[in-house]
């Protein structure tokens, strides 16, 4: 029996690939990808982090999806299994976007989510 297909913690949209593509080829110096996390902090519980990485860090989990890499933070891949990142832009803003099957709510204000980590059993049925 072969092994199955590795299942990709997070995935981007068109717009969201297009945005980090952006932002990599205008930075002041050569990076490696965008590196995904979560913190504890809001009133919600927890909020998304997103830095610009040179390198992978050790445990990093490195996906690849339309031509960009995303490195997830180890301590976020049950938090984040499942996720698109979405770039959107409206009249009054534009941002990244989480849509995240393990988030059970959100802040009025939008900064900070509600996440319950992915159970493994959970996770391998989606691979």
């Amino acid at each position: 029996m072969g092994a199955r297909p590795k299942m990709n913690v997070i995935s981007l949209t068109d717009a969201a690939a297009s945005r980090v593509r952006d932002i990599i080829a205008n930075a002041d110096k050569p990076l490696f990808g965008l590196r995904v996390g979560v913190k504890n902090g809001g009133c919600a519980g927890m909020s998304y982090t997103m830095d610009m990485a040179e390198g992978p860090a050790p445990g990093d989990e490195i996906v690849e999806d339309k031509g960009v890499r995303v490195l997830v933070d180890p301590k976020a891949v049950l938090f984040l299994l499942g996720t698109q990142m979405d770039f959107q832009t409206t009249k009054l803003s534009s941002g990244f976007v989480f849509n995240n099957p393990n988030q059970t709510s959100a802040c009025g204000c939008g900064e900070s989510v509600a996440i319950t980590p992915a159970k493994l059993d959970e996770a391998e049925a989606r691979a």
